[in-house]
């Protein structure tokens, strides 16, 4: 018999952060595979790292930062088959991914490739966004408010009217955009309503007001917005 296939959500960093089921998944896996950076450590695994068993198989996926597509589907259909040559030999394996599986998270390409020939299951973890909320005690949405979640990528002009129809804002991805989306909240009046968050819940944790964030900034690090008055008071 095939084994199952685990996707197991992380949480945005702190260890402690991680669901029990995670946790009792990660420990109890005889193979664990997980995405690192091309050359590099991978933030997954450090993670999870004190739950791993020491005779643990573990998968490693390098994948490439790059705005090419490609080399990334590359890395992916190679740890697929991986995977896929333990799932049919028997074992169970238990796939790490930060934050949440299904938001914005690495497992899904995994899911594409493997979910049909074999049982899947998603295990949901903390996501980046609720994490960065908490450590600025910053609630995003309450009663008949929007939420809107915009990838810094995003076109300026796109990007734009996204934030004019939306109540609260998260944007993602920030890095090398973070010039071009402050200079967009500061056209709508909204840079002082703006909060920058890099590396929530980790020791160097920061929490700067937008007008003073670094740019670039690093892949780990998100803004949230809120308009008007706070409507939980």
């Amino acid at each position: 018999m095939n084994g199952k296939l685990y996707g197991v959500g992380l949480g945005p960093g702190d260890p402690e952060l991680m669901t029990l089921k995670a946790a009792r998944l990660i420990g109890a896996a005889d193979v664990v595979a997980y995405p690192a950076l091309a050359g590099g450590d991978s933030f997954a695994r450090s993670i999870a790292a004190d739950l791993i068993a020491p005779d643990a198989r573990e998968i490693v996926m390098d994948v490439p930062m790059t705005v090419e597509r490609g080399p990334a589907q590359a890395a992916y259909d190679t740890g697929a088959a991986e995977i896929a040559e333990a799932l049919r030999g028997g074992q169970d394996v238990v796939c790490l991914c930060e934050g949440d599986p299904f938001f914005y998270g690495s497992f899904m390409y995994l899911f594409a490739r493997l979910s049909e020939e074999f049982e899947t299951e998603v295990v949901p973890g903390v996501t980046s966004v609720t994490a960065c909320a908490a450590v600025s005690a910053m609630p995003l949405v309450a009663r008949n408010e929007v939420l809107t979640v915009i990838p810094g990528p995003l076109d300026g002009e796109d990007m734009e009217h996204r934030i004019n129809s939306a109540d609260s804002i998260v944007i993602m991805k920030v890095g090398r955009h973070l010039g071009k989306i402050r200079a967009i909240l500061e056209r709508l009046g909204l840079l002082d309503r703006a909060v920058y968050v890099e590396r929530a819940t980790l020791e160097n944790e920061r929490r700067l007001p937008l007008d003073r964030a670094p740019a670039p900034a690093p892949y780990f690090s998100m803004i949230l917005v809120t308009k008007g008055a706070d409507p939980w008071l």
